[in-house]
This record gives C-alpha cells, sequence and structure tokens, in this order.
C-alpha cells in the first residue's frame, strides 16, 4: 500500500444548533476542531417530518397549482 495516500483521521468535536456537543472522528480541520453545525437533523424538516413553507418567487408555485387544478392533487 502506498504511503500517504489516505486522509488524516482526528477527533473533532461537533456542536448541534440545540447547543448539545460530541466528539467524533473526522478529516474535518485539525485534532480538536469545532464543527458548528447550522442545520442537524434534530431540526431540519426532512428528518423531524416537520411542513415546510414554500415560497412564491415570481409565481411558479400559483402557475403550477392553476395549470394542474383539475387533475384533484
Amino acid at each position: 500500500m502506498k504511503a500517504d495516500t489516505h486522509p488524516d483521521y482526528h477527533m473533532i468535536n461537533v456542536v448541534m444548533t440545540d447547543g448539545s456537543k460530541y466528539q467524533t472522528r473526522s478529516t474535518y480541520g485539525k485534532e480538536g476542531d469545532t464543527l458548528q453545525l447550522d442545520i442537524d437533523p434534530k431540526t431540519h424538516p426532512a428528518w423531524t417530518g416537520g411542513t415546510g413553507q414554500l415560497l412564491d418567487r415570481g409565481g411558479r408555485v400559483s402557475r403550477f397549482k392553476e395549470r394542474f387544478k383539475g387533475l384533484g392533487i
């Protein structure tokens, strides 16, 4: 096996959006660095099952609804 072909795994600290912390091995940064998450499984609607709001930019959503209103969706 070639030397120096694998990434350097080391321990980092991960801080979730609610302030909870844990340690994990990663290639991010250097040993002991902190990774601050902006989105995590505790808050993101994709994991929590929450309903998101559709943003109607330029009338796209309203045009879609108007075009397909007879399909019963």
